[in-house]
Parts: structure tokens; C-alpha cells; sequence
């Protein structure tokens, strides 16, 4: 159990240049109204400019795996690192393309060695590492793996997160966040389905945190464009309220 005085460590990470300095300031900003606990807020980035001096700023980690192009989403395995810069104990870590609605403090004390997003289309076990928690230094075994038969690895999992769900669940280590914490905007916000109206949009209950997987992001979400021709949701103006 996490203590109310106890530091803990909240990390994202920036590549590339989908999203912008201006998403990791968003997102340690709704973290810091979000969290009664000490926190220290982390980003792991090839370019840190424009990032907010309240934010500790690292490069990403050095792999053995020479990673480019859509492949560069595995650079979310390095957290699994024996030595994260130096860092100790539990971590949030939390991708760029989410808004956070309510508290984070029970995610540190939900019990549990590695807690992850229970896919919400998948029926084999993956989570989605939009929202999971870990260890620091607990499971390098993850990460030397991946570095050692990343070319095999590849063939059999379709992204880090199918692989990391995979070689957790083996252990005996992934649980899974109560689902009412971790909603999807386009599954769970949206009101129910029409190919032509454009549909109302609202906060689940009890949601701490809205991910915004695949299209569209919150930016597209507030005026209400969808990226996709069959789903029509009017602009979701209430994200300005918690994406700022």
C-alpha cells in the first residue's frame, strides 16, 4: 500500500511529431489537479523543448532493437529496464492521447503487481498500456527478451502491448483495472449508434480516465471531428473542461 506521503512517479513518453510539447504539458497539468499524493511527473523524449519546467525530462532509453517507422511503439518495453534513471518504485505510466476526469490516487494503491486497461475488444487476456502501472526493476526479463528475439516477437504479437500482456499473464503478474476507471472515448462516450446523426457525447460514470485510442484525438474530439465517416458525434465541448 502506497502511503499519502510517499513520492510517486508518473511517466509518459513523447517521439516523433504526432503529438506536441503542448500534450505533455496537458497531461502533467490534469495530473497535478488529479492526484491529492507527491508525485514526480517524467517524460521520456527525443526532444524535450517547450515541455514544462515542473516535468523531469530523460532521453528515451537506448535499446539493442534498432526501432523505426510504426515499430517505434515498442519503446514502450524500455520502462522495464533493471535501472530507469534512476528511479524507485511504482509508476503510472500514461500515454499522450488521453483526458483525465478524476482522481489518480487509487491507481497507485489498486493491489496488484502490474495493472493494465482489460482490452476492450480482445477476449485473450491483452491490456491495453494506455493506462498501466508497474515496478520499477520487477520484470526486466520482459525487456531482455524483446531485445534478444525481437524478430520472432514481432511475427507473433502485432504491437508491445499484445507481447507485454502475454509474457505477464504467463507469470502470473497482470491484473486488471476495475473497468469503470479506464473508459474508451469512441466506445464508452459516445451515445449509442447511428450512421447519419451526429450523437451527443457524455462522461461515464465513475470514469477516472478517457483514452483516446486510434482516431480521434482530443483536440478532434473537441469539434467533433470523428476521422471516421460512420461515426458522427457533435463537438465534445466538456473535454476543455478536464483537457487543460
Amino acid at each position: 500500500m502506497v502511503t499519502d506521503t510517499e513520492l510517486v512517479n508518473v511517466l509518459c513518453m513523447k517521439w516523433g511529431t504526432k503529438y506536441p510539447a503542448d500534450y505533455v504539458n496537458r497531461l502533467y497539468s490534469m495530473v497535478a489537479r488529479n492526484m491529492a499524493r507527491p508525485f514526480r511527473f517524467v517524460c521520456l523524449t527525443e526532444d524535450g523543448v517547450g515541455l514544462d519546467d515542473n516535468i523531469d525530462v530523460f532521453p528515451l532509453p537506448q535499446s539493442a532493437v534498432n526501432l523505426a517507422g510504426p515499430e517505434r511503439g515498442w519503446n514502450k518495453l524500455s520502462v522495464f529496464a533493471a535501472d530507469l534513471y534512476g528511479l524507485s518504485g511504482k509508476v503510472l505510466c500514461l500515454d499522450l492521447d488521453l483526458i483525465i476526469t478524476g482522481s489518480l490516487d487509487d491507481l497507485f494503491d489498486y493491489p496488484g503487481e502490474v495493472m493494465i486497461i482489460k482490452d476492450w475488444i480482445k477476449t485473450d487476456g491483452t491490456g491495453n498500456s494506455s493506462v498501466y502501472r508497474f515496478e520499477v526493476g520487477a520484470h526486466p526479463e520482459v525487456l531482455a527478451k524483446f531485445e534478444k528475439s525481437f524478430d520472432s516477437i514481432k511475427k507473433t504479437y502485432r504491437n508491445e502491448q499484445e507481447y507485454l500482456s502475454a509474457e505477464l499473464l504467463a507469470k502470473g503478474a497482470l491484473k486488471y483495472w476495475p473497468d469503470e476507471w479506464c473508459r474508451s472515448f469512441k466506445r464508452h462516450c459516445i451515445k449509442p449508434f447511428s450512421f447519419f446523426l451526429a450523437r451527443e457525447t457524455v462522461i461515464p460514470k465513475n470514469a477516472r480516465i478517457i483514452v483516446f485510442h486510434g482516431k480521434p484525438d482530443p483536440h478532434e474530439a473537441i469539434v467533433g471531428v470523428s476521422g471516421k465517416w460512420y461515426r458522427h458525434f457533435k463537438p465534445a465541448a466538456w473535454i476543455t473542461d478536464h483537457w487543460r
